[in-house]
């Protein structure tokens, strides 16, 4: 009987706590923005994100997954419009770089003994 019991409390609880962590599976992202509207509407939060303030209509704490910055326009000038962009330089190997070294005339001990005098 207390098994039945516990088992009924525990299929309760589950059933209690399930919606909440659907909501927040199934949520939406909300889209950040820099400043809080001239005439907000409702509750407006804030949550640091990418070292900026992104402003979003909703309660405190929402979760940080559920923020986005909105995607950046794709700019393009009128004198390139039809025109298309090859990538014709390869890429380096970073195994082969080489390390650039100064040519100074004077070396550090020409400079040290120069103060010890």
């Amino acid at each position: 009987m207390t098994q039945q019991i516990r088992s009924v409390a525990s299929a309760v609880c589950i059933a209690a706590l399930l919606p909440i962590g659907m909501s927040t599976a199934h949520a939406k992202p909300k889209q950040c923005s820099v400043a809080v509207p001239s005439n907000p509407q409702g509750h407006w939060s804030y949550r640091f994100i990418d070292g900026r303030k992104c402003w979003y209509e909703g309660n405190n704490m929402l979760s940080r997954s559920l923020l986005q910055w909105p995607a950046p326009a794709p700019t393009q000038s009128a004198s390139n419009e039809g025109a298309t962009s090859v990538l014709t330089v390869k890429p380096r190997n970073l195994l082969e770089s080489q390390a650039w070294v100064p040519d100074d005339s004077d070396s550090f001990e020409e400079r040290w003994s120069a103060i010890r005098n």
